[in-house]
């Protein structure tokens, strides 16, 4: 027989009114009381209806994600992955359940903003999308609780990846082991590339170097195709760069392809240099010098935020910047006595 709420007030020794109250964090409820009810019920293996408590508290429980790059990478992509993981738990962990936001689900031609009233989410997280497009903007703008990752929107809650001040530490690096002519190869149009670029040009600019013509290039984010003939197009120039920064670790792949393709070693011909710290990075042979971000905090405060929204509309909008960190390894060498 399934175990009810008169069972867990029964064992409580409190009116089922009380137990009510306690599961659905009514103020006139008392903390020890509230975790007397919670303790008991996991005991006894009771759990809320879902629909009950939605209809009590106006709230569904059910948190959004849209995450939708145009490589359909999905939770193959690691950076992503791993911040999203960690978003997952923080919601689990404030009694939250997670919902992807589908495009055109069952091809029914619903927006991504039908989409999140259809599946009644109290809030969405927005996440590894193109920020401009429509849909998007429609969903960002509307009346659901929302917090973007690595995008500011206006008067939204925000986590962000100190990506200016990540390149140009990486850069610097690069200049102090003597290189001069330096490459950039960016990723897809977006507030991250544009951030990434400036702490390139900010850095080079400190130090007095010029960027060659053709130096900085684009292409795209999670692609060791495209970075592959990227590198090639650079290494293929009469005057080729010492050193490479790819748009991310994944890319160096590509990056390495080519050096290999084209006899050259790294880092002892030519250095590269990643992005994001995935941990597959430090595997790669040469291990890939990089820059690490905290998909940790970030998905945590990501997660943070959103509940807060959801549960206090007067919760305060703020952007939150993440540090990252340079993490040290062997793709990133002295420049080669050719380019000294």
């Amino acid at each position: 027989m399934a175990v009810t709420i008169k069972d867990v007030s029964a064992r409580c020794g409190l009116s089922v009114s009380t137990v009510s109250k306690a599961f659905n964090d009514y103020s006139d409820i008392s903390a020890k009381t509230r975790e007397l009810v919670h303790r008991t019920a996991r005991e006894i293996g009771y759990y809320p209806n879902a629909i009950a408590r939605t209809l009590k508290t106006n709230r569904s429980y059910n948190l959004g994600v849209l995450f939708n790059d145009e490589r359909q990478s999905g939770l193959n992509h690691a950076f992503f992955s791993s911040l999203l993981n960690a978003f997952k738990r923080e919601s689990g962990r404030q009694g939250y359940d997670i919902t992807f936001i589908n495009h055109h689900m069952a091809c029914t031609g619903m927006t991504y903003l039908e989409h999140c009233r259809y599946r009644n989410v109290d809030g969405v997280c927005i996440a590894c999308v193109d920020f401009r497009i429509p849909e998007v903007l429609e969903l960002g703008a509307s009346d659901i609780p929302c917090v973007t990752v690595d995008h500011v929107y206006a008067g939204r809650s925000a986590v962000v990846s100190d990506n200016e001040q990540g390149m140009r530490h990486l850069t610097q690096r690069a200049i102090a082991l003597g290189h001069r002519r330096i490459a950039m190869i960016s990723g897809d149009p977006s507030m991250v590339t544009d951030s990434r670029v400036n702490g390139f040009l900010s850095a080079m600019r400190q130090a007095g170097l010029p960027i060659p013509e053709g130096h900085l290039v684009k292409s795209l984010y999670d692609s060791p195709t495209a970075a592959r003939e990227a590198t090639m197009s650079l290494l293929t120039r009469q005057a080729r760069p010492s050193c490479i920064f790819l748009p991310d670790d994944h890319c160096c792949l590509g990056a390495l392809q080519a050096a290999q393709e084209l006899g050259l070693r790294v880092p002892e011909d030519l250095s590269i240099a990643g992005y994001d710290g995935i941990e597959i990075g430090q595997y790669i042979r040469p291990r890939l010098t990089t820059i690490r971000q905290d998909t940790e905090a970030m998905g945590t405060e990501a997660a943070r935020m959103l509940v807060g929204r959801v549960e206090d509309s007067a919760f305060p909008f703020r952007v939150m910047q993440v540090p990252v960190a340079l993490v040290p390894g062997e793709s990133l060498g002295c420049v080669p006595a050719l380019f000294a």
